[in-house]
């Protein structure tokens, strides 16, 4: 929801080989990588998929972004109930100590009341740290490899599976409960695959 700077730089600092190339290269590359979302473009994203039924995960990496999400909600160019994704520990946005956390959702909360689903992505380390605290606060999670490469301290995730597997056991054991698929594409208001083309 809005154009910010996006460091993985500081990864060079903790790891010196790599298996792949250009591992490098795209680390080292984003000291000067500015991840563009205008309000042109986010407007153009919203006028053009709107008129297909494309449901969107907004997403938040920092409270500005709250604030943009608001402004288009304001011009009618959104439609509740929003599902806001909230991302913590990039360099560029907002971290993942416990009370960014919770600056995001009060903030969120008094902008959408009761017009919005949240869920949170936690980079890195902090992904099941920043779940665990999203599940205790009403909200929902993310995880995958697409945000973290780990299962746990020191132990790298060999699929999504071992990742997903772990925060359920940390939502369970909070007393909570995991929606099924059709219950998330329920709450979520998704068409379902027999309305896309593929």
């Amino acid at each position: 929801m809005g154009s910010m700077n996006f460091g993985l730089f500081p990864m060079l600092g903790r790891f010196k080989e790599f298996k792949y190339e250009w591992e490098y290269a795209h680390l080292e590359g984003s000291r000067d990588l500015v991840f563009r979302n205008s309000f042109q473009d986010i407007e153009y994203v919203l006028e053009t998929c709107y008129g297909n039924g494309t449901r969107f995960e907004f997403e938040c990496y920092d409270i500005s972004h709250l604030y943009n999400l608001a402004h288009f909600a304001d011009r009618g160019l959104v439609k509740a109930p929003f599902f806001v994704q909230s991302v913590f520990g990039l360099l560029g946005g907002i971290g993942p100590h416990a009370e960014d956390v919770m600056h995001m959702k009060r903030t969120a909360d008094r902008l959408f009341g009761d017009a919005y689903r949240w869920s949170v992505l936690g980079a890195g380390a902090n992904q099941f740290r920043i779940a665990t605290q999203s599940a205790t606060l009403g909200g929902n999670v993310r995880v995958g490899l697409e945000d973290s490469l780990w299962a746990g301290k020191g132990e790298l995730a060999s699929s999504n599976a071992v990742q997903v597997e772990k925060v359920r056991r940390i939502i369970e054991n909070l007393g909570l409960q995991v929606a099924t698929p059709q219950e998330a594409r329920d709450i979520l208001g998704l068409k379902g695959g027999d309305q896309v083309a593929f």
